[in-house]
């Protein structure tokens, strides 16, 4: 049995050096970030799992990967780079995801994010940097309202750091859930209420674009938007838009359509915009779990 880590950065490919076993299955370590998917039957031949943090793998691929049975996606989002269903129905390939590795981390960044788009701070400081004393007026988020969008283990860290800064949490899900101190309103009833919305849906083709230029137009004015989910989930034109008006006073965005961002694109050229480079899970400690629990299943794997 033999795994591929197929666009290792050197983070990871230290983190997975370390935490490698001497009795574990062969895993040869790839240290091109950057393959683009035609390469991968070559990198791949020889071996049964892939490990996949940001590469393609259309079924065409898969197909000339003959002996190719599984992928370990690195993370939850693999659907923005494959097909899980159609790998295992076209090429007998089994797609495994891993949860949980990182929801301190994105909460986190989700709460950094927010506090930075609510005072203002990149915008002062870009200007600062320029010469120009610029004084921006704030957001005061002590007793305002967060909506949370899709409450998983990340949302529950994200309610965790709400609550301790003396915020009220409302959230929504999209089957019932419970959780201390959230109030679980109708999707309605968030957008209408909270002064800030935070994205934590995983994508599928249901919640593609769910947060629809209608949904957006339906937030509290003024409301502050942040992703740390997908880019697609979110109409971007739509938002653009909203910031360009002022219906959405800011916004966080560590996720977009297209990534890498273009430089041109025009959520860059918006002041009342902080972004990050989809970088909320990047913590030594998500990497050691998000590598840990991707060499625990290459090892079940290959015992069968």
């Amino acid at each position: 049995m033999r795994a591929v880590f197929v666009d290792a950065s050197e983070t990871l490919a230290a983190v997975a050096h370390r935490l490698l076993r001497p009795d574990d299955p062969g895993f040869a370590i790839n240290l091109q970030p950057d393959i683009a998917p035609e390469d991968l039957p070559a990198l791949l031949a020889g071996a049964e799992i892939a490990v996949i943090d940001h590469t393609a793998l259309p079924v065409d691929v898969a197909r000339a990967c003959t002996g190719l049975r599984h992928v370990v996606f690195l993370g939850t989002g693999a659907r923005s780079y494959m097909d899980p269903e159609a790998l295992r129905t076209a090429c007998g390939v089994t797609v495994h995801t891993i949860k949980g590795y990182g929801d301190t981390a994105v909460a986190e960044c989700a709460f950094a994010l927010m506090w930075a788009a609510a005072r203002g701070l990149p915008e002062m400081d870009r200007a600062m940097r320029a010469g120009r004393w610029l004084r921006t007026e704030a957001i005061q988020l002590t007793g305002k309202t967060v909506g949370l969008i899709g409450f998983g283990g990340i949302a529950g860290e994200m309610a965790r750091l709400c609550h301790g800064a003396g915020l009220r949490v409302l959230a929504w899900n999209r089957t019932p859930k419970t959780h201390q101190g959230v109030a679980f309103v109708s999707l309605e009833q968030l957008l209408q209420e909270s002064d800030v919305v935070s994205l934590h849906l995983l994508l599928t083709d249901e919640t593609r674009g769910f947060l629809s230029a209608a949904r957006i137009a339906a937030q509290k004015p003024g409301a502050i938007l942040i992703n740390t989910a997908r880019g697609v989930l979110i109409d971007e034109d739509a938002l653009v838009e909203a910031l360009r008006t002022g219906r959405i006073a800011a916004a966080g965005l560590d996720v977009f359509a297209v990534e890498p961002l273009p430089a041109d694109h025009p959520l860059a050229g918006l002041p009342n915009v902080v972004l990050s480079a989809h970088s909320a899970f990047r913590t030594p400690e998500a990497s050691d779990n998000l590598i840990g629990a991707a060499l625990d299943h290459c090892r079940r794997i290959a015992a069968g």
